[in-house]
């Protein structure tokens, strides 16, 4: 005959035994071999290799883009005027002035916020503090950007599901983009 004393260890026993078999799974998942993979930061290749056209990321030092502090995606689209060169992240970094473009910035995608997490992708600014890329960017768990100059880092505090950066950080909406 069960008694209400019998009932309550049964009932204790399984919840010990259902948060053992929980906390088994999820150290199982776990493993030092993910904190500490090795990580290839080009994002223009994604571990394939080396980047064997510059012209789809942006690079340092380079001239070539145009538009600084305007949404890339309005043009970089199926479509767009700028459909040569489908953009899946673009934007622009400044300093800390809002105004002067941050040419030795890079801007970093974490898994988790303040730079925590596994870094996925690195993008550096060109000559005119924009940095884009055309390699498949996985957002699908969302990414927390940090833009790192000499001086400084800046951390978004929420995770982004787009690379439109200036299409938010517009000046206006939101403040730019900037380290120092």
């Amino acid at each position: 005959m069960k008694t209400k004393e019998n009932q309550s260890k049964f009932t204790l026993s399984s919840l010990v035994f259902c948060f053992a078999l929980l906390t088994i799974i999820t150290l199982q998942s776990c493993t030092t071999k993910d904190a500490y993979q090795a990580v290839n930061t080009n994002a223009n290749n994604n571990g394939e290799g080396e980047n064997e056209d510059n012209n789809n990321e942006s690079q340092s030092g380079s001239n070539e883009s145009h538009n600084a502090g305007q949404n890339c995606m309005d043009c970089h689209i199926p479509g767009g005027s700028g459909a040569e060169k489908l953009w899946k992240i673009g934007g622009t970094v400044y300093k800390e002035d809002l105004v002067t473009a941050n040419t030795t910035a890079t801007i970093k995608f974490y898994t988790g916020p303040d730079g925590t997490g596994v870094l996925k992708y690195t993008l550096t600014a060109d000559a005119k503090g924009n940095f884009y890329t055309a390699a498949n960017i996985d957002f699908s768990a969302g990414l927390y950007p940090v833009a790192t100059g000499t001086t400084s880092s800046n951390y978004m505090s929420s995770p982004v599901t787009t690379g439109e950066c200036n299409s938010c950080h517009d000046g206006t909406n939101r403040s730019r983009v900037w380290t120092n």
